[in-house]
């Protein structure tokens, strides 16, 4: 196994005390962190080791997107000017003809986005899979197989038509046997439990709106008899709680806390409308969130309660949404918009660049349940690591290092390793070329739109 020390650069190693380095040493081995520290890495250490020379360079755990809907890089640019409900109904219909090789195109050229802005473990939720249209799960998996990141897939599903009184249109949906067998499969065939797994599945049934009660609460017992995580949206706009309030009596924090949802084994997209009373429930129970802030803002949704779900000792973790609700696709953007965006919502004093970047990795790694091994800097975890240069015309002379990545324009991505393998190289994939994946990208989403 070959030693690797990254040396000279700043290390923001997100850990417990928030620990930096201004001018440090990481080494990594085995695809696990062995050593790091301030200054020059120690003589022992330097002994047949790769010594990259990383001065000029900021150093942070690679970032985590909790919630994505990758096959909607395909649908970019729909529906600029709606409402979640209104874009939802406009593009129903193309999403309806999605297959395997349309969503795998789509999912490679969205994750090769997401790693070229720092992220080393995408979370995605899928739940639109029309009759006839293949193996999409597996086509997510292969994906990211290809682009060299970490997955964590969802198996995600909607059974609450139109004709039931749901959103969806009805050839949208699937029967709830159907789903739960579905499931059952997709876990089967790729979660892997490991702590340095490349793929993990959970269970996500789309949205309240969208799912019946009995799915929800079905799909509750089988992801805790299966071990798995489970995932939806919650809370996300004034009329899905208007909507939870007139079909079932309460708002979807209650509703779904009387399905089992609300758990250390849960998080939830968006929580933008959560009162003091759902955020008390959501600390009490370990239940986590996705913060999404350009897609809320796209979408008019609001302004996600973030310091006080972070004050309360929610688990919150970063998210881009999906790339049709966030047309950049990018994950680094969003440290600076989730400052910014919550600065608005709560004052300058309570949200720190600090805080976004913490957000975007170990929160993210916690919402997920792999902060054993993922979301600092720290000896034993894995080599998932983000360098950024910050000596450009952009950046040179800045006062902090963190704010050029967290106040600033997304910073020149200079190396991104996964499990200490480099994913990214002076901002240019190393697995797969990244031009081909824009070919087969635009290709798919010409050949979506034309059928609709």
């Amino acid at each position: 196994m070959t030693r690797t020390i990254l040396e000279g650069g700043y290390l923001a190693t997100v850990d417990g005390a928030g620990t930096e380095f201004d001018g440090g040493y990481l080494v990594f081995e085995g695809g696990r962190i062995t050593a790091l520290g301030p200054g020059r890495a120690p003589d022992p250490l330097r002994e047949g080791a790769e010594i990259v020379d990383s001065r000029g360079c900021l150093i942070t755990p690679g970032l985590i997107n909790t919630h994505h809907h990758l096959y909607q890089w395909l649908t970019r640019g729909w529906a600029q000017d709606s409402i979640l409900f209104d874009w939802l109904v406009a593009l129903y219909p193309a999403w309806s003809r999605i297959d395997a090789d349309l969503v795998g195109a789509g999912s490679a050229a969205a994750m090769a986005v997401l790693a070229r802005s720092g992220c080393t473990l995408v979370g995605d939720h899928h739940y639109v899979f029309p009759q006839g249209s293949g193996d999409i799960l597996g086509s997510i998996v292969d994906a990211s197989s290809r682009v060299g990141v970490r997955l964590h897939a969802t198996r995600g599903s909607m059974d609450l038509g139109r004709s039931q009184g749901g959103l969806p249109p009805d050839f949208a949906v699937e029967t709830a046997d159907a789903i739960l067998a579905a499931s059952s499969d997709a876990v089967a065939r790729f979660h892997d439990p490991s702590g340095d797994a490349r793929v993990q599945i959970a269970l996500a049934p789309c949205s309240p709106f969208s799912v019946t009660s009995e799915l929800l609460r079905d799909s509750a017992v089988l992801a805790r008899e299966l071990g798995v995580r489970l995932h939806t949206h919650g809370s996300e706009t004034v009329e899905e709680e208007a909507f939870c309030i007139e079909k079932f009596g309460a708002g979807p924090t209650d509703y779904l806390e009387g399905l089992g949802w609300l758990g250390d084994d849960v998080w939830m997209a968006h929580c933008v409308h959560l009162s003091e009373r759902d955020i008390a429930k959501f600390a009490a129970t370990g239940t986590g969130v996705a913060h999404c802030p350009s897609s809320n803002a796209r979408l008019a949704a609001g302004i996600a309660p973030v310091p006080a779900l972070l004050a309360a000792g929610v688990k919150v973790g970063l998210g881009v949404d999906g790339a049709a609700s966030n047309e950049s696709g990018q994950l680094g953007t969003e440290l600076r918009n989730a400052v910014l965006m919550n600065r608005l919502g709560s004052g300058a004093d309570r949200m720190s660049g600090r805080d976004a970047l913490r957000i975007a990795t170990l929160g993210g790694a916690r919402v997920l349940g792999r902060d054993a091994d993922l979301g600092s800097l720290e000896v034993g975890k894995l080599a998932d690591i983000a360098v950024w240069r910050i000596d450009t015309v952009e950046f040179a002379g800045i006062a902090d290092p963190v704010a050029a990545l967290t106040l600033g324009a997304q910073p020149p991505l200079e190396l991104l390793l996964v499990g200490g393998e480099a994913v990214v190289r002076q901002g240019e994939l190393t697995r797969v070329d990244s031009r081909e994946l824009a070919r087969a990208g635009a290709t798919a989403a010409a050949e979506l739109a034309g059928g609709v």
